[in-house]
């Protein structure tokens, strides 16, 4: 079983066009549903990306969180998953390069088709300051929490939100 313990410190955006290298590329299935979320945001959730599966401890919000993570056996996830119903959400990630960064595009899959988001980790605060996004990002979500997996997964589509036109849908 392998364990890590890292601070994460990320970015998050709405996403107003997908690049074409997207189309054509492959991206890994994830489906992730939440045994716990607290007030503080604290999370316990599992996941399953691709033929790996993983139980991951996160805490904070925004910019900088702890994460610890643990991957799981499949017989491990199978037996923990069904505790997840009705707090789950599945996308297709596509890793791209960024500006010599790893931008994670997430395209959601029902109940929340149409949402796009990217995802860009940084060595440091300094460097996610200095970050500037391609004009195919749109509004910088990093601390809303209705943009969150956790929120996505609890509370469905933002109230409000729209994410129309051609280019984000697929």
């Amino acid at each position: 079983m392998n364990t890590a313990e890292t601070v994460e410190i990320e970015r998050k955006f709405l996403v107003s066009r997908i690049p074409p290298e997207v189309q054509h590329g492959t991206g890994v299935l994830i489906e992730q549903g939440y045994l716990a979320v607290s007030a503080d945001g604290t999370e316990i959730r599992l996941r399953r990306k691709g033929e790996r599966f993983f139980q991951t401890l996160k805490k904070g919000r925004g910019l900088v969180r702890t994460e610890v993570q643990i991957e799981l056996t499949g017989d491990q996830f199978a037996a923990l998953w069904p505790m997840t119903e009705g707090r789950r959400v599945s996308k297709h990630r596509y890793n791209l390069p960024v500006d010599g960064y790893v931008c994670e595009l997430d395209v959601f899959l029902e109940p929340l088709q149409g949402l796009v988001i990217a995802e860009v980790e940084f060595p440091s605060i300094e460097e996610s300051r200095q970050f500037a996004p391609p004009d195919w990002f749109a509004g910088d979500v990093t601390e809303d929490r209705r943009f969150k997996n956790q929120h996505l997964a609890l509370h469905g589509m933002p109230a409000g939100f729209s994410q129309t036109g051609s280019e984000t849908r697929w």
